[in-house]
């Protein structure tokens, strides 16, 4: 086995750090950078096999030939904290009563404290025809770094027809994600005289189009601008790509289902997400596979040395990256505190972001907390965030990126200080 620092391979000498972090995504990078501005001197490592660090939020507007998909992606060692280690394997299963977890070629790693950040796990197969028909047959999703570009290009290409966006029960990273692409293809489509040829229908699973009722007006407006079909209760659940049908379970009032199947020209999947598996077979997990954490302190609920952050968590907030940015503090801050042995000090209050983009151009900036309790970042002057504004989209298109790489990454928590827990 090697253990990587950012720039550099040594072998591995021990088998006991401080701190071990599981997940070197959004959550993981910035918990582990927050850790090392408090204690510069922990002896600290993440483990993840993954060669790149992916900006998923990015990928949206890939899908809209926005941003092309290099600007998404960075070696992991370019983004893995200078003072922080890297051990490049997969997280077997884990040990809590001897506070150690396993790796994927069984060695043991022993740890004062453990933060879980494992993400989330992309269920393709669980839509039977779906892992092989994706990238071709005019079936992509934007949940996909490779993908992505196909959307764009699928987009570029669609006269006239039917589009398809589906979107699966909750659960999910980025809700509005589902919604968001279907907002700027219909935006492109009718910018460029197509959308009166293009039949366009959004399946959702749910039974709401938004989960905060607050942002649906607005939303509502531009289903209606773009004259969108919204289908509730219909789960994709199959696909048989050679004769391009898409196959939905309906399921009515009273529980029961019906197979209805559509044909489609352009079809876009987000995929069903549950916990990864290594989480849901673990001692960790809850009763649904979640990361088992209570909501304030985000300390297990079980094992007082184990933290979680990240779509990972039990949770009920929105599983996003502005998510992660404010529990990565609140994570660093209490792990701090259980190190030197005592009790969780600080709180996250459930905050989460969806910037929806309704159009290029133009966004509805969803932010809320647990409880859908609306909470906005900015004054209503500068930005009213249940209205679409080009300040929105300056944001996501322009200023969160580089929030994201050289400020959440960096463990620079801009407007992401913690809750003391007392004050809750």
């Amino acid at each position: 086995m090697n253990l990587h620092t950012s720039n550099s391979t040594i072998e591995n000498k021990t088998s006991h750090y401080d701190v071990v972090v599981v997940g070197g995504g959004a959550a993981g990078i910035a918990t582990t950078a927050s850790l090392l501005n408090r204690e510069p001197d922990l002896n600290i490592v993440i483990i993840d096999p993954a060669n790149c660090h992916y900006y998923q939020p990015g990928w949206t507007l890939v899908g809209a030939g926005v941003f092309k998909a290099k600007q998404t992606v960075k070696p992991m060692a370019d983004v893995i904290p200078k003072k922080a280690n890297w051990i490049k394997h997969a997280v077997k299963y884990f040990k809590p009563e001897q506070s150690q977890v396993i790796l994927s070629n069984n060695q043991a790693i022993s740890y004062q404290a453990l933060i879980v950040a494992a993400g989330i796990k992309l269920d393709w197969a669980a839509i039977e025809g779906l892992p092989q028909a994706l990238g071709r047959q005019g079936i992509t999703s934007n949940y996909s770094f490779e993908l992505a570009p196909y959307t764009w290009q699928l987009v570029t290409q669609l006269k006239s027809g039917k589009a398809i966006f589906t979107q699966p029960a909750l659960p999910i990273k980025c809700a509005g994600a589902p919604q968001k692409a279907l907002y700027l293809s219909a935006d492109y489509w009718l910018k460029n005289n197509r959308l009166h040829n293009i039949q366009l229908n959004f399946y959702n699973a749910g039974d709401s189009l938004f989960g905060v009722k607050e942002y649906v007006p607005a939303l509502m407006q531009y289903i209606r601008k773009y004259s969108a079909n919204i289908f509730y209760k219909h789960n994709l659940t199959a696909i048989d790509a050679n004769n391009k049908i898409a196959i939905f379970t309906l399921t009515d009032s009273e529980g029961s289902q019906d197979t209805i199947e559509k044909p489609f020209d352009l079809l876009h999947v987000c995929p069903p997400q549950l916990a990864p598996d290594f989480i849901r077979h673990s001692p960790l997990a809850d009763n649904n596979g979640w990361l088992n954490v209570h909501p304030d302190t985000l300390q297990h609920t079980q094992y007082q040395n184990i933290f979680g952050v990240g779509d990972v968590c039990s949770t009920p907030n929105a599983k996003t990256a502005a998510a992660a940015r404010k529990q990565a503090p609140v994570v660093a801050e209490n792990v701090t505190h259980c190190l030197n042995g005592n009790n969780p000090s600080v709180a996250y209050n459930g905050y989460g972001s969806c910037p929806l983009t309704v159009e290029k151009g133009k966004i509805v900036l969803a932010e809320f907390l647990y409880g859908g309790k609306v909470s906005p970042t900015f004054p209503s002057w500068l930005n009213e965030g249940t209205q679409p504004s080009r300040l929105a989209w300056h944001l996501k298109h322009r200023v969160l990126p580089a929030v994201y790489w050289h400020g959440m990454l960096k463990g620079r928590e801009w407007l992401a200080k913690p809750v003391d827990l007392k004050k809750l």
